[in-house]
């Protein structure tokens, strides 16, 4: 971001590969943490070192991998836990008066306003954190690949049309920040997935239900490159 008011710093812990990231309100030396899991000490280090002070823990979804270090960071810092109600629902995890939101909300760390942006297909709730051109999108958009949707609570039909959503309505030039690094780099824009990212070739539901849920895995292997929509097409799996 041009002003440098707000930071965005990324920790990969974990056997899975997972992305931590803390956002940072620079004026106010805030901090949220994105998707505590595996490593708390090394969250807490990484706080500690930058200075930073962490007043919340955002959810991008429920699923262990993203949420195992929440009570770790609760036990040591007076955090508020946030997420989308529908997430909530779907976990049936009893935390103590967390902070539940509706896709559209916005959220207020310091002078940064971070935007909730529903994106289900993953989980029912999964959400993706909106902080001005940077987005931070768990399981729902991966660099050069997208969650699995044969998972509990996971429905291609509404990745399909999440990922629609997110290729017609926001910003080429929104940097992407995944959940996990499966991929030759670690960070994108919307304008190079838009290009590469097999997942948002798809006009057709079907098509995409068929690729996602029958034929990525068994053709693509990480770390995950670009794929055209011509060898999407020479592959018939593209009309």
């Amino acid at each position: 971001m041009a002003d440098q008011a707000t930071r965005i710093h990324a920790l990969e812990l974990g056997p899975m590969e997972n992305f931590i990231y803390l956002i940072e309100d620079v004026a106010s030396k805030q901090a949220a943490v994105v998707d505590p899991a595996w490593d708390v000490e090394a969250i807490i280090a990484r706080a500690n070192q930058l200075e930073l002070q962490i007043s919340d823990i955002l959810l991008t979804h429920s699923h262990h991998d993203h949420i195992n270090g929440i009570e770790g960071i609760l036990n040591q810092r007076a955090a508020r836990v946030h997420l989308l109600k529908p997430e909530y629902e779907f976990w049936s995890h009893q935390l103590e008066k967390p902070a539940l939101h509706h896709g559209g909300d916005r959220i207020q760390l310091g002078d940064t306003e971070i935007k909730l942006l529903h994106t289900p297909g993953h989980t029912p709730g999964s959400t993706c954190y909106q902080i001005e051109d940077q987005l931070i999108t768990g399981d729902t958009l991966f660099v050069f690949g997208c969650g699995r949707c044969d998972l509990h609570g996971g429905d291609p039909q509404q990745m399909f049309n999440t990922l629609k959503d997110m290729k017609y309505k926001l910003d080429p030039n929104m940097r992407i920040h995944p959940g996990h690094n499966y991929a030759e780099q670690e960070t994108t824009t919307l304008a190079e997935q838009l290009e590469g990212n097999p997942f948002l070739h798809f006009d057709d539901e079907q098509e995409f239900i068929n690729y996602r849920m029958h034929v990525h895995d068994k053709t693509r292997d990480e770390p995950y490159g670009p794929v055209s929509k011509q060898q999407l097409r020479v592959a018939d799996l593209l009309s």
